[in-house]
């Protein structure tokens, strides 16, 4: 007992709690969750890959059992589960988990769907070709060796690694109280970010975003914002929201279906159906009649058909936000920086790999130095012995043993042993003229190399040259297209000064179409003759609103609901002149049943600017424009009652007068001193007093014409000169526009035009019809007016829309004259 009580160590379990578990967790830290930055591998996948090159498995060899692999791996370095080898090598040979699979399986390696790999025995494995590229050289002293497991033999502690695969494949780990997560990236653009790194040590992170746009996940999608990006890139930690890549076809006349083409990175394709079917049934997205899957070995294909008058966009908006068709990817870019856990930015990741590949190729370069000059050496002695042949082989001849021979040719002739031993040797051959020339030959090629091997190794310059110039070898074999898109979303924030800025146009159709353009194409139009829109709508559209901006303009949509949202000029998607553009609702997150009611394209926000703004039921609220300076969208623009709609938005000067126009043909002219300012988050003050069952259908400014236009939802319309209201206070009854009988029925629409205004007059049933303002005849405020447009007895004027062709036109005309002179300046200035 004495014995036993001499052996117990008394100690405390809470040091030692401590202790055991900072070992532990180091040694899943270090061992098995994180990857080396230098080769973005953790140590299963370089041991794997390892053994591949141990075996002789490179891509122009055969195929070998999976199980083959696995027991090479567990039973040499890897002295875990065989399981977790397995679905180790199944991953890195999935095309869509990696980017660029490391891993060539020939047999079932799963699917998109979740379903899992067939078991080792029945698949096949070898080194993609790509694989190879991490494994040059290894046998040139490029990498550190250590001890495997039993100490038997050794694994190299990283690999060589000739491109950046940490960015290039990504990784994804969960260690001891902390994560990694880093996203693929495509790998060319990877290569030209390590090449500008090269170029210029002190680039910036945004310099690096212009040449790697972001993550390039193998299954697509769309990352929406560069803004997550730049932040994930910059600390190292960020938020990216990706979407699935989505189109809508027509079905038949009244349907659509939605066909999604790629799917956010990791989101199970089979879970995806499910999740949107039980969505239906649950009714909570209605507007889906079926959905099916028709993906084969050509690409992916999931249907989702609407059922009839469904808005395909408003579906869309309702999947991104209850199924996986949206996703946050959560970058947390954590790698081993000598065995030791750090957060690292992007240029960090590109300046640990550039070290990296210094040492390889400084140290692939002292070996092959050290390799050219013992052969050189020995080239030395063969030239020697060449030049006293006779003598040496009488030497030889009269020789005891070898080791006498050795000696007499180290003593006389100033041999080393190695040189001694080498003439020892020889082949007779070697004694012929031909042979002779050739090593000559080579013992010049040798020097040469001697030479070179010499200069790189004192030359920095010449050693990140022979970089440069290996990785853009890589990338001419390996490059592909990028798979992800990059979208524009509108809170994007630190982009601008990525962006050029640069004259543009936007065109945005009275269905909520729209597009951009650059300047040069109106410009190049008019010079051509009429038609200055150059945009393809449907039948029952056109463009209602165009605007000559640069792409550093900011856009603010108020929608009926009272929201702004918010785009800058850059992010409205670019099309061709003949092309329809993109649906609003795709860039902007309505709400169902919200609507764009207006448009305000700023440059920017003094604080002597103000909006006006008039609602549905006759409030009037004026606000600083200054309010409105926000990154954030779909913020509260005006706080509206219940039943109460946003009908319209104007940016109003000084002074300016304000006239609402109501259904029952009530109108009242006041000016904007009679409204205060108030905030942005407010309510408005009454504009005008209506009965019970009137409303407000729109709201003008006296800049924009000289007449008020009136049209009844019976096709009758007149224009009265804007001088016959007369100014009144705000929040009275107004005075009469329009004798309302049952023959031309209550107003519809109003304007402000001028006579050169052409307009556009709908009707419920979709009927558009183009008038010239000088064309409607003048009348007092107390009059029926005439027939614009015939209407059916079951339809109605619902809307009358300006057409703003002339703007551009006159925009267009101040630029050329603004450009003449310009030249015109600079010739005198030449001439000066």
């Amino acid at each position: 007992m004495d014995q036993k009580a001499a052996r117990v160590e008394k100690i405390d379990i809470d040091k030692e709690m401590r202790g055991s578990y900072l070992d532990y967790a180091m040694s899943v830290i270090v061992g098995r969750a994180l990857p080396d930055v230098r080769d973005g591998l953790k140590p299963v996948h370089r041991r794997i890959l390892y053994a591949l090159n141990d075996l002789g498995m490179t891509p122009n060899k055969p195929h070998k059992k999976s199980a083959r692999i696995v027991g090479e791996v567990l039973g040499k370095y890897h002295p875990h589960g065989d399981t977790a080898v397995y679905d180790t090598m199944v991953r890195m040979a999935q095309d869509f988990s990696y980017r660029y699979p490391l891993i060539d399986g020939h047999g079932n390696f799963g699917s998109v769907d979740g379903d899992s790999a067939a078991a080792m025995r029945y698949t096949e494995a070898r080194m993609a070709s790509i694989t190879t590229e991490l494994l040059t050289d290894i046998n040139k002293e490029t990498v550190d060796f250590t001890p495997n497991f039993d100490e038997s033999l050794e694994e190299p502690e990283v690999l060589p690694a000739r491109f950046p695969n940490l960015l290039v494949n990504g990784s994804a780990g969960i260690a001891v109280g902390m994560s990694t997560s880093i996203p693929p990236h495509n790998l060319g653009e990877v290569i030209d970010g390590v090449i500008k790194l090269i170029d210029n040590g002190d680039i910036t992170t945004k310099e690096l975003m212009s040449i790697i746009k972001g993550p390039d996940f193998p299954t697509g999608g769309q990352i929406m914002g560069r803004g997550s990006i730049y932040k994930a890139y910059k600390t190292g930690r960020g938020k990216l929201t990706v979407r699935a890549k989505t189109r809508i076809e027509d079905l038949n006349v009244n349907r659509k279906q939605i066909i999604v083409d790629e799917l956010p990175y990791q989101v199970n394709k089979a879970r995806l159906i499910k999740k949107i079917a039980n969505l239906v049934k649950d009714e909570k997205i209605e507007a889906i009649s079926d959905i099916r899957d028709e993906s084969d070995r050509d690409g992916m294909r999931i249907v989702i058909e609407l059922k009839r008058e469904a808005t395909p966009e408003v579906v869309l908006n309702q999947l991104y936000k209850h199924s996986r068709l949206q996703i946050t990817f959560s970058t947390i870019m954590i790698a081993l920086v000598n065995n030791e856990p750090k957060v690292l930015s992007l240029k960090e990741i590109l300046e640990h790999y550039l070290e990296h590949q210094k040492d390889v190729i400084t140290r692939r370069t002292k070996y092959d130095l050290d390799k050219a000059l013992d052969r050189a050496h020995i080239l030395e002695g063969y030239k020697i012995a060449l030049a006293n042949i006779d003598e040496i082989v009488e030497m030889i001849k009269e020789a005891e043993d070898v080791d006498t021979a050795r000696i007499s040719l180290m003593d006389d002739y100033e041999l080393s042993e190695i040189q001694a031993n080498a003439i020892l040797r020889m082949r007779l051959q070697s004694l012929t003229g031909l042979e002779r020339n050739k090593i000559d030959n080579e013992y010049d090629e040798l020097q040469d190399k001697i030479t070179r091997y010499r200069s790189i190794l004192a030359d920095e310059n010449k050693l990140l040259n022979i970089v440069k110039k290996e990785i853009l070898e890589i990338k001419d074999k390996y490059n592909d297209q990028r798979r992800t898109d990059i979208m524009d979303k509108v809170t994007d924030l630190e982009i601008e000064d990525l962006i050029e800025e640069e004259q543009i146009v936007i065109a945005m159709t009275h269905q909520g179409y729209i597009k951009r353009m650059p300047l040069d194409i109106y410009r190049s139009q008019r010079r051509g003759g009429k038609g200055v829109i150059g945009i393809s709508t449907k039948e029952e559209d056109f463009v209602e609103n165009i605007f000559t901006t640069t792409t550093h303009y900011k856009f603010l949509f108020f929608s009926n609901q009272g929201r702004v949202y918010r785009l800058k000029g850059y992010q409205i998607p670019e099309a061709g002149r003949q092309a329809r553009g993109t649906a609003i609702i795709n860039l902007l997150e309505l709400k169902e049943d919200e609507r764009v009611t207006a448009v305000i394209p700023v440059k920017e926000f003094p604080e002597d600017a103000y909006l006006i703004m008039a609602t549905k039921n006759g409030l009037i609220k004026k606000t600083s424009l200054d309010a409105y300076d926000t990154n954030y969208t779909g913020l509260i623009g005006i706080n509206l009652r219940e039943n109460d709609e946003l009908i319209g938005v104007r940016i109003i000067d000084e002074n300016e007068n304000i006239i609402l126009v109501s259904k029952d043909a009530k109108a009242i002219h006041f000016n904007e001193k009679d409204v205060r300012s108030v905030g942005r988050n407010s309510y408005g003050v009454r504009g005008i007093r209506l009965s019970e069952e009137d409303h407000v259908i729109d709201m003008g400014i006296d800049s924009a014409g000289e007449h008020l236009l009136v049209i009844t939802e019976n096709g009758y319309g007149k224009k009265t000169p804007l001088s016959e209201y007369r100014i009144q206070n705000r929040g009275g009854k107004g005075i009469l526009t329009a004798n309302i009988t049952e023959k031309n029925g209550p107003l519809a629409a109003a304007k402000i035009i001028d006579d050169s205004s052409e307009m556009m007059v709908i009707t419920h049933e979709g009927i558009i019809i183009r008038v010239q303002a000088e064309e409607i005849s003048t009348t007092g405020r107390n009059t029926i007016g005439v027939k614009i447009i015939n209407v059916e007895e079951d339809d109605k004027v619902v809307s009358l829309a300006r057409i703003n062709e002339e703007e551009i036109e006159d925009e267009l005309e101040e630029l050329d004259k603004l450009e003449t002179e310009t030249d015109e300046l600079d010739e005198l200035y030449d001439q000066e």
